[in-house]
């Protein structure tokens, strides 16, 4: 459906995105929603979409494509150029100057704009000034409408002017993929098609050098390689551009070109064993270096902690296990060391007698951990202040090159394996010379959602000391998470047979009954069973998509758990809806998104919310598009429409986003096996995120499946190798 009309007023506008809501005159009065290039009051517009009916504000007119013109006719003239649109222009200048030029007076602006001194009250600066104005104003509005000749959505447009401003019509000329780099939100596939589209050729080098970046990154993002071995990644940038193997030469000929330039990296100097993209390799060379630095500079104690354990075992009650005591002792005494062990081996337990005896013998020490929840649980665990790595290094808006030092002795980090090779490398620069490390983390759980595998790398050189904790100390007659857990784990079956108070398993065959069953659980049976709120209860799955995947079962539970009400604002965005009372998850690291936090006395200002982050929506404001989240730890964020691509409802999340939390009751669906995806590893982090109960769900011979498939995706990096080999700098 085509809607022609003039720009009446603008209610709301997003300057990041370009969310629109308008009154357009068609001649009848039409509100009109959507991305909008840059408009002004009294502008033609030629919209394309679809009439919808909005239940708070009724029928409206969704734009999926605008196109912008001049204004024409007296009025609308007038409303253009006294709309703010030109600083200095108010209503009686407007109407002078469409007085004078009449049609032309758009030509004469453009054009001629030394002309407008004849009109009352314009000076030659002012003519200049309104002249330059609207000059940058159209080019703005001409460079977009450019960007959408070439199907490049309206949002994404903006975003590209924003990094370019007037350059960027030269820029994507002269070459389109500099945008996958400078642009977020531009892949290969939109860059390719602007070459395309310009007449570059396919076998340009730049073409084929941008198809091995993006094979190289996009390995790093979605699978967790640091470098790919060449077959590997000849195969998948052939691919990518669509190449017969007769073009074979012309890509391995760019990558030795890419190697010489130093964009990439060949393997111990050498095309055949692996590339990587020089990022990674400098990264993990670093990490190399400064885990070497660390265990060389250190002085390692060589302390008799006997009699100061036993003192710890008496005062807390607790009698620690031999392997704990050594862990203890070689955690205090070394340089670096890796405590490792699944749920209720104690680790928490021997992190508190870590600080107890650091604290007696005089060493100040900093707690920290790679995510806000994880960091939350240290800090209750333990009743010390832990704070997340971020935080503690004042990592700001991605830039992992700060120079802070740690002021403290002695750091120790909980949940390590989720850690990112550059929070890693950030996190080891900053440990102050003669200072200590003690990483803890269970080697069995999910890798890092990052590209890297630390902890597993590290472990595998054999060039930092490790202590493996196998007794499970947190275990009573009743209690089987931490049992079934680690009989998961080591590929045994449970008896599942719901005799255990904390251990359930319903079996549920068919799919569809999945979602009934999960709702079921979480509003009745089991906060009536465990006397607790709906809202302590996470549900977990595997998939995102699909039968019970995250997002039916957001969608459903969302209906049943925060129902719609008068008195509940709520907004869509995306075709979703986020409602007052729910339950949401921000997705990304954003270092630029405010937030508040209120203090007995004042409040804190501060910015970065975090990928992992829950919280509740506590405030909708539908008049500006806007929510406002009130997350775990108090700070209270607002998300325009620019941010609301960042949340997600989060009644349930994925087993990888769970990572590093730890929840008083979990249920876990599982609606399909997948060989790739629903393996023994996953179930286990599923299952060690429960605290109090945790409820399968799901056909009990796909769970049976899942725990005999101990496939785990190899992630292809280096830093094992690099740290065998010792550091070269």
């Amino acid at each position: 459906m085509e809607l022609i009309g003039t720009i009446e007023s603008i209610v709301f506008r997003n300057a990041e995105n370009g969310y629109t809501v308008a009154h357009v005159s068609t001649p009848k009065r039409v509100t009109c929603v959507g991305i909008f290039p840059p408009i002004t009051e009294g502008e033609r517009v030629v919209m394309t979409g679809e009439m919808v009916v909005n239940r708070n504000f009724g029928e409206q007119f969704k734009a999926t494509s605008v196109q912008v013109s001049p204004p024409t006719g007296r009025e609308s003239m007038i409303k253009y150029l006294s709309g703010g649109l030109f600083k200095g222009i108010g209503e009686v200048t407007a109407k002078n100057i469409v007085s004078y030029f009449g049609d032309k007076t758009f030509e004469v602006i453009e054009f001629m704009p030394a002309e407008l001194v004849k009109v009352r009250g314009i000076s030659r600066a002012k003519a200049e000034s309104i002249g330059e104005q609207y000059s940058s104003f159209r080019a703005m509005q001409n460079t977009i409408i450019f960007l959408q000749s070439y199907e490049i959505s309206l949002n994404l447009a903006l975003k590209i002017y924003k990094t370019y401003e007037g350059l960027t019509e030269q820029v994507i000329r002269s070459n389109p993929f500099r945008l996958i780099e400078d642009v977020d939100g531009v892949g290969f596939a939109t860059a390719d098609m602007l070459a395309l589209s310009m007449g570059i050729e396919k076998d340009s080098t730049f073409r084929i050098s941008a198809a091995v970046v993006h094979v190289l990154k996009s390995a790093a993002s979605t699978k967790g390689h640091t470098y790919l071995p060449s077959s590997m990644l000849l195969r998948e940038t052939m691919k990518l551009l669509a190449f017969d193997e007769d073009r074979t030469q012309s890509v391995l000929a760019v990558l030795d070109e890419m190697q010489l330039e130093g964009t990439i990296v060949y393997l111990n100097d050498l095309r055949m064993n692996g590339v990587m993209l020089k990022t990674y390799y400098n990264l993990e060379r670093s990490i190399s270096k400064n885990l070497f630095r660390l265990m060389e500079t250190s002085i390692d104690l060589d302390l008799d902690l006997e009699e100061e354990i036993a003192a710890f075992e008496k005062k807390q009650g607790v009698t620690l296990h031999a392997g704990q005591k050594e862990a203890v002792t070689a955690a205090v005494n070394s340089g670096c060391v890796i405590i490792t062990g699944g749920p209720g081996t104690g680790k928490t337990t021997i992190i508190k007698c870590i600080i107890e005896l650091l604290q007696n013998k005089g060493y100040s020490f900093a707690l920290t951990a790679p995510t806000g929840r994880a960091a939350k649980r240290m800090s209750e665990a333990t009743g010390a202040e832990a704070k997340t790595i971020h935080r503690l290094l004042d990592l700001r808006a991605g830039n992992y090159s700060s120079d802070v030092k740690i002021d403290a002795e002695v750091i120790i980090v909980d949940e390590i394996s989720m850690a990112d090779e550059y929070v890693f490398n950030a996190l080891l620069r900053a440990v102050p010379v003669g200072g200590k490390l003690i990483l803890v983390g269970d080697k069995d759980q999910l890798p890092s959602v990052g590209a890297g595998n630390i902890l597993a790398d590290v472990i595998s050189s054999g060039k930092v000391p490790v202590k493996y904790l196998t007794h499970i100390y947190r275990q009573s007659a009743d209690s089987h998470i931490a049992l079934f857990a680690h009989m998961i784990n080591g590929g045994s079956v449970p008896e599942f047979d719901n005799k255990s108070r904390d251990f359930f398993f319903d079996n549920v065959p068919e799919s569809g009954d999945i979602v009934k069953d999960v709702i079921s659980l979480c509003t009745e049976r089991l906060p009536k069973y465990f006397k607790l709120d709906p809202s302590e209860v996470q549900v977990l799955a595997p998939l995102k998509k699909g039968d019970a995947g995250v997002e039916e079962l957001n969608a459903e539970l969302q209906k049943v758990v925060n129902a719609p009400a008068l008195e509940k604002r709520e907004l869509m965005h995306g075709g979703r809806i986020f409602r007052e009372g729910d339950r949401v998850i921000h997705m990304v690291n954003n270092y630029h998104l405010g937030w508040v936090l209120r203090k007995e006395v004042g409040f804190e200002i501060g910015e970065g919310v975090f990928n992992g982050d829950i919280g509740k929506v506590i405030e909708v404001d539908r008049a500006e598009a806007e929510l406002k989240v009130q997350f775990e730890d108090g700070k209270v964020a607002t998300y325009t429409a620019g941010d609301l691509d960042e949340l997600a409802l989060a009644y349930a999340i994925s087993v990888h986003k769970s990572q590093g939390s730890e929840f008083p009751v979990a249920v876990v669906a599982f609606s399909r096996y997948n060989p790739i995806v629903t393996s023994r590893n996953l179930l286990y982090t599923a299952i060690t995120r429960a605290k109090r109960a945790v409820v399968l769900v799901g056909d009990k011979q796909n769970v049976i499946k899942m725990i005999k498939n101990n496939y785990t995706e190899k992630r292809h990096t280096a830093l094992a190798r690099f740290l065998t080999e010792g550091y070269e700098a």
